[in-house]
Parts: structure tokens; C-alpha cells; sequence
């Protein structure tokens, strides 16, 4: 029978602990259950198959993408559909050579090691899994100076699964070790809607279909949000109306969470207002924009700009950020009085 390893290592989150267990309760366990990503998924299926038609373990898997579309939970479906244990940690975790030696030389045949933010492995560590990766053995080196001397150690064949949000940063030759890379994108509201539907049913919520579309569509594309959501206006619907999650209801209670009707929240508005505002609609840099702001540079980079750049209301330049039209639009905003040159909808001016 499959068992989860408990993780050696987790990288702390922005939910808290309930949170977490909240969303891993709604988190498919196979890939049938999976909803979006058809690619994807379709590409895991196929390379699954083949892999236990052959008895092999499945090639090394790099899932990148913005957070909350399923990283985590791709990991684990793989994990299940392969009928193996899985082993996870997070790139900030692994300090040192020793600590990944740990995890690697207890690992059974076919095993699975997630490492989440894998761009974030120190080099000294990354340098180790390259032989890892591709002959399955680790080098030791054994004394310094001209008594050095390597000893070689192997290990049983598994399959790393790599997850980044920035997937640039990754170096060459640890990306070019991977033999299966997937990109995840912002899913649908027709996707989300189904998403939510299904986790309504699952926590025993009654939902209508105007209640799980208004959830959906505000949830920027992302399962993760969609999920948290649904929570907070399952809340809203039992403390304020008879528990049901009606449109209305839903609509009340987004609008009280600050969530307006193309999923933004108070920090992607405020961010759009700094650039308009304070830096006249850009271009600004990112370090002047997280500083004015009083957030960390990752947390726009990551978490507030993909979606922003995905709906058309930022975009990036070679001399920073701008805001586009719409941008102006939808905050109910003027726009300046000199127009640029570009007619289509989203010009910057």
C-alpha cells in the first residue's frame, strides 16, 4: 500500500496551518481528477503509462508557473499514479550538500523527491544532483589537498520533480537534466467554476450556479485562490444568509473581502494607483515600486504581476513597469492628456 513520507522539509507559507490542510484536503489525488491543464495532464498520462509499461521509474518532471496552479499537486498525483512513496522539501531548506545526501541515499527504488522552489538550491547543492539526476550515484570527496580522493556512492533510481515560479533562474545545466518540462498557466472560469463546484461538494456546501461562477471569476485564474475564496464566502453565506452560496451572496461577500469583479484585491490596486499616481503610469522599476509600496520585490514579482500582465493592466519595458489603459479604465481613473503612439487597446500612456 502507497504511504506519504512526512516531508523533511517544508518551506513556509503564506496560509497558515489550517489553510494548508484545507487546500490539501481539496487537492486531487489522480490524474482523472484533475480539472484544466489538458496539456498537461495529458502529457503526465502518457509519460506515466510508458513508464510503467516499461517498469522504469518516470523521467525527472520540471512543473513551472505562477503559485497556486497545482505544482504541489501534480507532485503528488504523480507520486500516486506511480505507486510510490513521495519525498518533499523546498529549495530554501537544503543548505548544504550533506542535508540532500540525507534525503537522496534513503530513497527507494522508484521514489519521488519534490524539491518546491527548486531555482532557490544553493549552487554547492545543485552541483550534487547532477550526477544524481543522471547516473544515479553521488560523488564523495574524501580528505583535501593532494590526499583528496572521491569516493563514489550509488543510489537507487527515483524520479525528482522540480517546481518553480521562475523558471529563468534555473541554470542550464540543471534544466537541461529534466526529461519531461510542463508549464502551467491561469486556468479558465469555466475551469475554476468546475473547481469550485467540486470543492463545494466535497466540504458538504450547497452552491448554486451563480454562486460558483461569481467565485470563479474572481479568482484570477488560480485554484488555490478559488479555493480560499469559496471558504470565506461559505463563511459570509452561513453567518449572514440561510448557508447557501447564491449569486448575490457571493457577490456581498467578495465585495466585503475586497475582492472586486476581475479578481483583484486591495494590493494589486494599490500597486496600479502607485504607478499611476506616484509615478505618473510608469515606466518605474520594481526596487523604487516594492519600496514605495513597502513590499518585498519577490511578492510582486511572483505573485502580483503574472496576473496583472495576464489580464492586460501592467506591462513591463525595458525601463520598468507601466500601466496600460485599461488599467486607468477599470480603476475609474483619467487618463494623462498626451496620447502615445500605439491605437490598440492596452497602449501605454
Amino acid at each position: 500500500m502507497q504511504r506519504e513520507r512526512p516531508s523533511l522539509a517544508r518551506q513556509s507559507m503564506p496560509a497558515g496551518g489550517e489553510e494548508e490542510r484545507f487546500i490539501r484536503s481539496l487537492r486531487p489525488r489522480t490524474l482523472d481528477e484533475c480539472i484544466g491543464q489538458r496539456k498537461v495532464i495529458e502529457g503526465l498520462r502518457i509519460s506515466i503509462q510508458a513508464a510503467k509499461q516499461r517498469g522504469e521509474p518516470l523521467d525527472h518532471v520540471l512543473l513551472h508557473g505562477p503559485p497556486g496552479l497545482g505544482k504541489t499537486t501534480l507532485a503528488n498525483v504523480i507520486s500516486a499514479e506511480m505507486g510510490t512513496n513521495i519525498v518533499t522539501t523546498s529549495g530554501p531548506a537544503l543548505e548544504r550538500g550533506g542535508d540532500l545526501m540525507g534525503i537522496l541515499t534513503n530513497l527507494e527504488e522508484g521514489d519521488i523527491l519534490f524539491i518546491d522552489e527548486i531555482h532557490r538550491l544553493p549552487r554547492a547543492v545543485e552541483e550534487l544532483l547532477y550526477p544524481a539526476m543522471e547516473d544515479f550515484c553521488v560523488n564523495f570527496v574524501l580528505d583535501k589537498g593532494v590526499h583528496a580522493r572521491t569516493l563514489r556512492y550509488s543510489l537507487k533510481p527515483f524520479t525528482l520533480v522540480g517546481a518553480t515560479t521562475r523558471a529563468g533562474l534555473l541554470s542550464s545545466p540543471l534544466r537541461e537534466r529534466f526529461g519531461i518540462t510542463h508549464h502551467l498557466d491561469f486556468f479558465s472560469p469555466e475551469e475554476l467554476m468546475l473547481i469550485v463546484k467540486r470543492s463545494a461538494a466535497i466540504l458538504e456546501v450547497p452552491i448554486e450556479e451563480g454562486g460558483a461562477w461569481e467565485i470563479a471569476r474572481r479568482s484570477r485564474g488560480t485554484p488555490r485562490i478559488a479555493n480560499r475564496l469559496l471558504r470565506r464566502v461559505r463563511d459570509y453565506a452561513q453567518v449572514k444568509g440561510n448557508g447557501v452560496i447564491t449569486e448575490p451572496i457571493a457577490r456581498e461577500a467578495l465585495d466585503f473581502e475586497g475582492v472586486d469583479h476581475l479578481g483583484l484585491d486591495s494590493l494589486d490596486r494599490e500597486l496600479l494607483r502607485t504607478i499611476i499616481e506616484v509615478y505618473g503610469g510608469g515606466p518605474v522599476g520594481i526596487e523604487a515600486l516594492a519600496a514605495t509600496l513597502n513590499e518585498e520585490v519577490d511578492t510582486l514579482v511572483e505573485v502580483v504581476e503574472p496576473y496583472l500582465l495576464k489580464i492586460a493592466l501592467l506591462t513591463r519595458t525595458p525601463a520598468g513597469r507601466r500601466a496600460t489603459t485599461l488599467a486607468y479604465e477599470h480603476l475609474g481613473m483619467s487618463l494623462p492628456s498626451k496620447q502615445g503612439d500605439g491605437k490598440a487597446q492596452g497602449q501605454l500612456w
